[in-house]
């Protein structure tokens, strides 16, 4: 495929927050959820905060893969993420994962102030999905 098609995908995904992330339910069935993500475009790296608890949590703490759709501007365009799928669980606040939880919230403009963030986090159980994108597919239909 050409790298201009590749560029406008992930264009797609770079210029969006919201997305459909695909889990694999213990069954083997797909786990559908929407999700806000931020992105670093350098790094081709996306992430997400969830919570242990949820489904999509608990599917990729028991298999880590997934992949990530996001809608363009109309149904004809739209983007792919897939990649590596790691986690990163904060343990205690102030740790560097619970930098990193922080760090997902403030860029979606949902971070309250520290300690009491880091408690609540902890609280909530959450963990931030990484998706180090090695793949973007889909399709950019310029009308």
């Amino acid at each position: 495929m050409e790298p201009e098609s590749r560029d406008a995908r992930w264009a797609i995904v770079t210029s969006s927050r919201e997305g459909v992330l695909a889990t694999i339910n213990v069954d083997g069935t797909p786990h559908l959820s929407n999700v806000y993500y931020v992105v670093d475009p350098e790094l081709r790296l996306v992430r997400i905060s969830t919570t242990a608890t949820r489904t999509k949590g608990r599917n990729l703490l028991r298999d880590p893969r997934g992949v990530m759709h996001v809608a363009g501007g109309d149904f004809f365009n739209f983007a792919v993420v897939e990649g590596n799928v790691s986690l990163v669980i904060p343990k205690e606040i102030g740790d560097a994962a619970m930098d990193e939880q922080y760090d997902v919230h403030d860029q979606l403009g949902a971070a309250s102030p520290r300690p009491a963030f880091d408690e609540a986090m902890l609280a909530a159980r959450r963990l931030v999905v990484r998706l180090e994108v090695t793949d973007v597919y889909g399709l950019v239909v310029d009308r």
